[in-house]
């Protein structure tokens, strides 16, 4: 039995590009032929789908930029060159200032405010190349990586300094009963899960990802930094009683030396300084993404100036906090090197073996004495 023609090529479709605005859309013309047996008899006729597609009619200019909302523009705005330059020269000093501190004043601990300030001068430098290469995916990309994830190095480093101030500066070394070492290791480890999620939603939402996968990556990045800034409202409990039991404790050295027991102020405030400017850059953060990818209702995405007053200067201040009042200042001595959480645990296991091995040996002298 021969099949009908209608029924062997039932669909066929032929398309033409339009434009409107910025908004560019290709008409699909989906043609259904009709279908004639000896049960029914379809009349064929034509759908029309409008389908938006990217269709580039404008010219970029010797940087590559193009108008926003037009096709393979990957900036809402045109890019600072000089301003993006600025900012990685500054970062780049405060990097090698941090350097030459954690050397100078043999903090080993102070690299992770190095590689903070370092990505902070990677981003800026990639974001300089960007103004000047903007149909460059790869360079934008990159860039966006650096200066979402850098904030994180700061986070982790002020929970490592809060660490080493209560297990240098407080007589029972702990803050609500947890051990300074446990203290600072499980706030960076919380770090650690931030900056997880933070980087899985950074990677995802590339500028040539479709639409909807770009909305589900800010979605995850926002829920990242969500839980960064829940993390810093916990621990700044933590600091707060700190600096509440400094004032109350009353042991014999804190009256003999006064400098002892006011030491520990600047670098708490210092630190109180950084989470602030950590949370105002997080605000901005949410705010910015909270209109999704495009900035057509969000004023924030199409001005430049509210970037560098709130994503740049923060930063900038929080890390350069940490220069002035910097922890190899305040935390000097012997006393001041708090071993690490790992240290710690492999010290209780050996003392455990150790006290196995003793009771062990108690019960071989007690069997000889009775034989």
């Amino acid at each position: 039995m021969d099949t009908p023609e209608a029924e062997r090529n039932p669909i066929s479709t032929s398309s033409a590009p339009t434009a409107t605005g910025v908004d560019f859309l290709t008409t699909e013309h989906v043609t259904v032929s009709g279908v004639t047996n000896e049960h029914v008899t379809v009349a064929g006729h034509t759908i029309d789908i409008a389908i938006p597609t990217c269709i580039q009619t404008i010219t970029p200019d010797a940087n590559g930029y193009l108008p926003p909302g037009t096709c393979h523009a990957l900036w809402d705005y045109y890019p600072s060159f000089s301003a993006a330059l600025a900012f990685t020269v500054i970062f780049g000093l405060l990097t090698l200032a941090h350097l030459y501190q954690s050397i100078a004043y043999r903090k080993k601990f102070c690299w992770v405010i190095v590689m903070a300030s370092f990505w902070e001068t990677m981003a800026y430098l990639f974001r300089s190349v960007s103004t000047r290469y903007q149909q460059n995916t790869g360079v934008y990309l990159v860039f966006q990586i650096f200066i979402l994830l850098s904030p994180l190095w700061v986070n982790a480093f002020g929970y490592m300094v809060l660490g080493r101030m209560i297990y240098f500066f407080a007589p029972s070394r702990k803050v609500f009963g947890i051990p300074a070492p446990t203290l600072a290791a499980a706030f960076v480890s919380f770090d650690f899960i931030a900056f997880c999620i933070q980087l899985a939603g950074g990677s995802m939402a590339g500028p040539t990802a479709p639409a909807d996968e770009q909305l589900r990556a800010i979605h995850i990045y926002m829920g990242g930094i969500g839980l960064q800034q829940f993390f810093i409202v916990v621990f700044v409990a933590f600091a707060a009683r700190f600096q509440l039991d400094m004032r109350n404790v009353n042991s014999s050295r804190a009256q003999h030396d006064a400098s002892w027991r006011s030491g520990w102020r600047p670098l708490l405030f210092a630190l109180y300084a950084s989470l602030i400017c950590i949370t105002i850059r997080i605000i901005f953060r949410l705010v910015e993404f909270s209109s999704g990818s495009t900035g057509v209702s969000n004023p924030l995405l199409t001005n430049e100036t509210y970037f560098y007053v709130l994503e740049a200067t923060p930063m900038l201040l929080a890390i350069l906090s940490f220069n002035i009042i910097h922890p190899g200042t305040i935390l000097v001595g012997p006393e001041s090197e708090m071993p690490g959480f790992f240290s710690i645990c492999m010290g209780m296991f050996r003392k455990r073996k150790e006290f196995k091995s003793l009771d062990e040996s108690d019960n071989e002298e007690m069997s000889i004495l009775r034989a």
